[in-house]
């Protein structure tokens, strides 16, 4: 026996509501029809012939012109009625929806505001207690590894933090900001993760970028598609970060020569916590199975600032996303 709890239950709701207003239009706009077509005829046809005791079979006379006149006038009407009735149903069908995520958008905010104030007091402990071990202490790298989860989980409640608040920041069309340096900052702040893993980071820019975006939101996407890049980079390898200028945009490209996206739509790692099936790189180290919330965080900056992100492509050899944001002439 499946379990049906209140979320299937409101779905089920919603679907026959939206169900039965569909009907509801498509039965109106049958009925319109039907009428449109019994005004033709009767505007064809006097009312003495058509209630005269003996019917004529001869007494509607409709020319074939003056038909498929009509039938066309009748059917641009028809699906011009049909279309605005079903924007106007669509549109209040999924306003629960839209409560619906700023609800969830507002209760991931108040989580998360929740859950700082408890790590950052835990990772505070930690620190004690790791500056209280000595080196030869059996306990030090497990403190150690104890301290970097906790430091995941913050950043992790940082990004969820962010993305709940994206939606509710004031967007500013004005902000100029140089591409080139945001990238640069981007870059160094993830070269010690990329000597880790025994990658190099290559950024090339091709002469001035100037976006309206702010430089902090800049640097924060590329740090991301960084960190997701350098996770499947195989050791040797280098990660590229070009930065290219077209006539509206400056497009920012990074790079990896990892697997590909494996087990999933490569348009769909933009979704929050989208998952893979397991794909094992080609060092035989970590399977791509999940994106975490990093990359939606990409998409839900760069759409707020009128840019894009995508996939340019995937393969064995690598992968491509693709940054753009809008250009500015002036400089900041």
């Amino acid at each position: 026996m499946s379990i049906i709890d209140s979320d299937i239950l409101a779905i089920r709701r919603a679907s026959r509501i939206v169900g039965t207003r569909l009907a509801l239009v498509c039965t109106a706009v049958v009925a319109l029809a039907l009428l449109a077509v019994f005004l033709y005829i009767l505007s064809e046809i006097s009312a003495a012939e058509l209630f005269e005791p003996m019917p004529d079979t001869d007494n509607l006379q409709v020319s074939a012109v003056g038909l498929l006149r009509a039938a066309t006038v009748l059917g641009i009407t028809l699906i011009f009625l049909a279309g605005v009735l079903s924007w106007l149903v669509t549109r209040q069908a999924v306003q629960p929806l839209g409560e619906a995520l700023r609800i969830q958008r507002a209760f991931v905010a108040d989580a998360s505001h929740e859950l700082r104030t408890p790590l950052a007091v835990l990772d505070a402990r930690l620190q004690i207690l790791q500056r209280s071990l000595t080196e030869n202490d059996a306990s030090t790298p497990i403190v150690a590894k104890l301290r970097s989860d906790t430091k995941d989980l913050i950043h992790i409640v940082n990004d969820l933090l962010k993305s709940a608040e994206i939606s509710d920041a004031a967007v500013k069309q004005n902000i100029l900001t140089d591409v080139n340096a945001a990238v640069t900052a981007a870059v160094k702040s993830m070269e010690l993760i990329a000597v880790g893993n025994k990658v190099t980071i290559a950024h090339t820019a091709r002469g001035p970028a100037i976006a309206y975006a702010p430089a902090p939101s800049v640097t924060r996407c590329v740090v991301a598609l960084l960190d997701n890049a350098l996770r499947f980079a195989p050791e040797g390898s280098a990660v590229t970060v070009a930065v290219d200028v077209t006539k509206k945009s400056v497009i920012i490209t990074v790079r990896d020569h990892g697997p590909g996206i494996q087990g999933i739509n490569p348009a769909r790692i933009f979704d929050r916590f989208a998952h893979s099936d397991a794909a094992v790189n080609a060092s035989g180290g970590e399977s791509r199975t999940g994106f975490g919330i990093g990359l939606s965080l990409v998409r839900d900056i760069a759409v707020r600032y009128g840019g894009s992100v995508r996939v340019v492509n995937s393969s064995e050899q690598g992968t491509a996303i693709m940054l753009a944001v809008p250009r500015a002439k002036r400089r900041p």
